[in-house]
């Protein structure tokens, strides 16, 4: 049988966001995931075990300055926790049952939709962002590069090292910022309804353009939570992202008309 393809979505108006109602969105996420507690644990786990995964191999080569790229580039990732989690917000909000067969079966119907192409994005911009990490600090470091960071990081107190680490944690605030406006409203408008990830991406800068304060502000609350959730061996993260999660889906649902 033939499948019939969905008709296109109209694109969303964009309204405008108040900085006062980023404590309500935040409220609203962390009432989520007490309404729903499994389900974050259980997506936010993955991003837990891949952390614990990474400082063990580092850690075992003697190579834990390896983390400093992945932490930085951790935003960059982040949507991928998400998209479970919007489906999750979506029908605590629509007030259907939660099953678990109904929840993992929405997201792997994202398969066949715009998605995968949001997700390879996401994926290529994290890659990019390791390469130009690792190049930032082989300009920087010059034959310091063959030196053992984890054993010797006063390197990293030496005017070449505080220079690397601040340039490359511009570059690395700057991918962030590049991929956020992508993703903020992109994200979950595409699992929303039948839109395609350009004209996705491009409302979802427009909201960002429409609101530059607020969404500052929000990328600031984001970079800044999954920062202290990495802190104590990534465990942090068991509850900072699925609260995170929820609460972009609320502020996607704030930001479209």
């Amino acid at each position: 049988m033939q499948t019939v393809a969905s008709p296109p979505s109209e694109v969303p108006h964009i309204r405008d966001l108040q900085v006062s109602e980023i404590p309500d969105i935040l409220k609203a996420g962390w009432n989520d995931f007490k309404r729903a507690p499994a389900f974050g644990l259980m997506f936010s786990g993955f991003y837990v075990l891949g952390g614990i995964v990474l400082w063990t191999v580092f850690a075992a080569q003697g190579e834990e300055w390896w983390l400093i790229p992945f932490a930085l580039g951790f935003p960059l990732l982040a949507p991928f926790a998400a998209m479970g989690l919007y489906t999750v917000s979506r029908k605590l909000e629509a007030q259907e049952p939660l099953e678990w067969r109904e929840v993992i079966a929405c997201c792997v119907s994202e398969k066949d939709r715009q998605t995968p192409s949001m997700a390879m994005l996401i994926l290529m911009m994290f890659m990019f962002w390791v390469f130009v990490a690792h190049t930032t600090f082989a300009l920087f470091m010059g034959l310091s590069a063959f030196t053992n960071v984890s054993s010797s990081p006063e390197i990293l107190l030496t005017g070449n090292g505080l220079m690397m680490l601040a340039i490359g944690s511009a570059i690395g605030a700057a991918f962030a910022a590049i991929l956020f406006s992508f993703t903020v409203v992109g994200l979950p408008l595409i699992m929303d309804r039948e839109i395609d990830i350009i004209t996705a991406i491009l409302t979802s800068m427009r909201a960002v353009a429409a609101n530059p304060v607020s969404m500052a502000i929000w990328g600031m609350v984001i970079a800044a939570s999954l920062f202290i959730g990495m802190l104590p061996v990534f465990l942090g993260l068991f509850i900072v992202l699925p609260v995170l999660g929820h609460a972009s889906w609320h502020m996607y649902r704030r930001l479209t008309a």
